[in-house]
């Protein structure tokens, strides 16, 4: 018989946290920076282009007019003084010597013009690009504030605020348009997600009352001591199957209501809720002579009780029924590191290898089997720890231990 394919993985979850603010945002090549280098590059160089002609029509101006218009013949009486040209101021200079040494200082003179034009062209072309550098962040960041509005949206919106618009006013350009898509892209989103919650409700209601009345009717029957062994044997197998159909509903509600950010939050110390779960298992563990151990430091994170107490149960359960036969082990810790609070479980057990580690994670997986029967679970587990994990911020993280067995890593924002 053909295996069964398996079903396509979930795409993964992005990395990019919206929430977190960027470090050093004077260093990332924004946009806004790109625009304002280009405007304040382009007005530059035609900075640079508009002097160097100014520059080169001025040269061939005053070479033009580099003959003199005159020349003295005779100078007999005559007495010049100059700062600027103190060569002339020599009596003693023949009349040839006198006119090239007047053709040499307006040549002199010539290039001082020059050289205080280029210097001082070049000293307000300076003043004006850092204008222009200045003019063209500001109307950059005039052209972009919509986008400024989308993205502050986005991040309302990944904080599960549907209930956000961008209703950008302003002319009917482009950044418009896009601001006008991205609303009713939100509009959509909010009616899925409002009749996704709606079919959540429901479902809870119709699908728990029948399997409880069943499982009451099964209780009053398997209560008759004059009932026949036959009957009391298949009741118990359809107790049991009963029982199993209901986790998987709970499973699946729980694993609908996790894949949204939790709105009503509180303080939660993961110690605590650790501790309960351990006790919860307590008797499970000893019949499977699987021992705890790990320090549990307080570690108190803002979120829903209930759902992080479901994290850290599902952990420790899946530590203790994927174990060794003899002298296993679960450790459960939890502590603080680097601004997040940890859990960590980790346990003997089979070997896991690295790449059906991620499999895990999918309904209805376990280790080389898929959707089949079995006293362990129903196979959401993990999928649900991961879910809920997502839902408060947090990422859960899985390696094969050395020698067997898992460790389980959940991170969470303080």
């Amino acid at each position: 018989m053909a295996a069964t394919p398996a079903p396509p993985t979930a795409p993964p979850k992005p990395t990019w946290d919206p929430r977190s603010p960027t470090p050093l945002p004077w260093l990332r090549p924004t946009i806004r920076i790109r625009l304002t280098l280009l405007y304040g590059g382009m007005f530059l160089i035609a900075g640079i282009l508009l002097l160097s002609i100014i520059y080169l029509l001025a040269a061939q101006a005053l070479r033009t007019g580099s003959q003199p218009l005159f020349k003295i013949v005779d100078f007999d009486g005559l007495k010049i003084s100059s700062q600027d040209c103190p060569g002339i101021a020599d009596g003693n200079l023949s009349l040839t010597e006198f006119n090239n040494a007047i053709s040499e200082c307006i040549d002199h003179q010539r290039q001082v013009a020059l050289d205080n034009l280029l210097s001082r062209s070049l000293l307000a072309l300076l003043g004006l690009a850092v204008i222009a550098f200045a003019f063209g962040y500001a109307m950059a960041g005039r052209v972009l504030s919509p986008l400024g509005r989308i993205t502050r949206t986005a991040r309302a919106v990944a904080g599960s605020d549907l209930s956000r618009r961008i209703e950008l006013d302003g002319p009917d350009d482009e950044l418009k348009e896009l601001a006008d898509t991205f609303d009713d892209m939100l509009e959509r989103l909010q009616r899925a997600f409002t009749a996704q919650q709606r079919f959540v409700g429901n479902a809870s209601h119709e699908l728990r009352t029948p399997l409880a009345i069943n499982r009451t009717l099964l209780e009053v029957h398997l209560s008759d001591p004059n009932a026949p062994v036959e009957l009391q044997q298949l009741g118990k197998t359809l107790l049991a199957t009963n029982e199993r159909s209901e986790q998987l509903v709970e499973g699946l509600l729980l694993l609908a209501r996790s894949d949204n950010q939790i709105v009503e939050r509180g303080p939660v110390d993961l110690a605590e809720v650790a501790g309960q779960a351990i006790d919860q298992v307590a008797a499970e563990a000893e019949s499977r002579h699987v021992t705890f151990r790990g320090t549990r430091r307080p570690a108190v994170v803002q979120g829903n009780g209930v759902l992080l107490e479901r994290i850290a149960l599902n952990l420790v359960q899946n530590a203790v029924r994927y174990n060794i036969p003899q002298d296993g082990w679960v450790e459960v810790t939890t502590d603080v590191q680097h601004g997040q609070a940890v859990l960590v479980v980790s346990n003997t057990g089979p070997v896991v290898p690295a790449y059906e580690v991620e499999n895990l994670f999918e309904p209805f997986r376990r280790l080389r089997t898929e959707r089949t029967g079995s006293d362990k679970g129903v196979g959401l587990g993990l999928s649900i720890v991961r879910s809920v994990a997502r839902a408060h911020g947090g990422h859960i993280y899985a390696q094969p231990r050395e020698g067997g067995g898992l460790v389980m890593r959940v991170t969470l924002p303080i």
